[in-house]
Formats: structure tokens, C-alpha cells, sequence
């Protein structure tokens, strides 16, 4: 009973990953959980139209900084697929040791593949609003490396049609080498800012230093008239301590109008 009621399980499950768009979510999911834990959310955007001539929505594209500030951002599209039904009887093939089979199996895989390759080109790669490839993530590596182990098509997909195949692992390693890229960018960003402020100062620093040397100027003026002054202090001071030293004459022994121009 136990397991009927495994197998039931079993079959409910293939069912749904049967259905379309279930298989579509699941893929969706998983890409956006990447995408979350590896980058930042304003650097990628969620059912972007990057080509203006078709009415599609990639799922996921990264947003890459263009060769200037004016240019604007560029797009990267992250297309998700998820081929089931050939995954599933290539599978099977191998469990049950058919050669035959797994042969005809690998190349409907083969065939579905160069199809979605098509399908991502077509609808989403147009620079230069966007790279001039893109990127097709399956979001199983049992499925990336059934894809990888048949011999050429990784690098005809690439060549004929500027598609790059990934799996879990390796779009992760892209999109960490992505945001290393980021980094270094904003870095380079912020030298580029401190070098035109350094620069400026540079400038308004021999600014400063001519307006010092005037103000040294003028206090040198200055300075030299109140040595000037006080030059001219100890010689009034020397006239008027001989003043003090010539006797003030008697007023008894004057005339009352001397006396009078005395006081005057």
C-alpha cells in the first residue's frame, strides 16, 4: 500500500512537471533565486522588453553600464528553459540500457535546444539596447551536462547563434564574475571623481598661494609703517623729555601781562 501510494506520489509529480507552464515557473524560480543571492537588486530587471520590434518579455535581464555616462545601461537577457519530455526518455533510455534509444533521445534533445537557442535570439538579443548575446540557463545540472556531453553543440549554439548555455553552477561563477566586474567599475568610478577633486584643489590651492603672498605683502607694508611709527614715537618722545628738562619760569617775578601770556 505504501508503495501505490509512492507511486501515485510519483505520478502526480511527473504530471506537473508535464505542464508547460509549471516547468517555466520552476526554471523562473530557480533564476531568480540566483540572481537575488549573487546580485544586487537594481542591477538586474524582472520581464524586460528588450527588443522593440517583438511584443516578448525576457524573464531576466542584467543591466551592464555602457561605454559613457550618456549611453545608458545595456542589457543582458537570461532566458530560462526547461525540455522535460526529452530530458525524461533520455533518461529512461539510459536506465534501461538502449543504446538506440538513448541516441534518438539525445538528438530530439539536441534539436530542442538549437530551437530555444533561436527562439532567445530572435525575440531578445538587439544591441545595442542589449549585448550581442545572450544567455540560456537550465535550471538542472544533470540537464546542463546531458546538453554539454553531446559532442559540438555547446560551441555551434555560440558561433551560430551568440547564445551561451549555462546550469546552476555555472551561471553562478558568471554572474560572480559579473559582479566583480561591477566593483571594479564603480571603483575606477570614484578614482576618476577624487582625481577632478584633487585636481580642483590643485588649482584653487595656487589661488591661495598668490592671495597669501599679496596678504604677506601688505602685512610687510604694514609692518614697516609701524616701525615707521614707532621710529617717530622715540623721537617726539626725545623733543618732549627735553621739554620737560628746561625750567618753567616764575610767575611772581613776571608782569601781570606776561603772567597772562604765560598761562595762554
Amino acid at each position: 500500500g505504501e508503495m501505490r501510494s509512492l507511486a501515485a506520489g510519483v505520478g502526480d509529480l511527473k504530471k506537473v512537471l508535464s505542464n508547460v507552464k509549471t516547468k517555466g515557473v520552476l526554471g523562473e524560480y530557480q533564476l531568480q533565486g540566483i540572481l537575488e543571492m549573487i546580485l544586487a537588486p537594481e542591477q538586474y530587471g524582472k520581464n524586460v522588453k528588450t527588443h522593440p520590434e517583438k511584443g516578448g518579455y525576457v524573464e531576466f535581464a542584467v543591466k551592464l553600464p555602457g561605454k559613457s555616462k550618456n549611453s545608458g545601461n545595456i542589457w543582458l537577457p537570461i532566458d530560462s528553459k526547461f525540455p522535460t519530455e526529452e530530458y525524461v526518455k533520455l533518461s529512461d533510455a539510459y536506465e534501461i540500457g538502449d543504446v538506440d534509444e538513448i541516441g534518438a533521445s539525445r538528438k530530439r534533445l539536441e534539436t530542442v535546444i538549437k530551437r530555444y537557442a533561436k527562439d532567445i535570439r530572435d525575440k531578445y538579443v538587439h544591441p545595442p539596447e542589449t549585448t550581442p548575446f545572450a544567455v540560456m540557463f537550465l535550471p538542472y545540472e544533470g540537464l546542463y551536462a546531458e546538453v554539454l556531453r553531446t559532442p559540438g553543440i555547446f560551441e555551434e549554439i555560440q558561433r551560430e547563434y551568440r547564445i551561451t548555455i549555462t546550469g546552476p553552477t555555472t551561471l553562478s561563477a558568471f554572474l560572480n564574475s559579473l559582479r566583480m566586474g561591477f566593483n571594479t567599475l564603480a571603483i575606477e568610478a570614484h578614482s576618476n571623481e577624487i582625481w577632478e577633486i584633487l585636481s580642483s584643489i590643485q588649482q584653487e590651492f595656487c589661488k591661495f598661494g598668490e592671495i597669501l603672498k599679496k596678504t604677506r605683502k601688505k602685512l610687510q607694508e604694514a609692518s614697516n609703517s609701524i616701525d615707521s611709527a614707532e621710529t617717530r614715537t622715540r623721537v617726539i618722545e626725545s623733543k618732549l623729555k627735553r621739554v620737560g628738562e628746561i625750567d618753567r619760569p616764575d610767575k611772581t617775578a613776571l608782569p601781570d601781562e606776561s603772567k597772562q601770556e604765560l598761562e595762554q
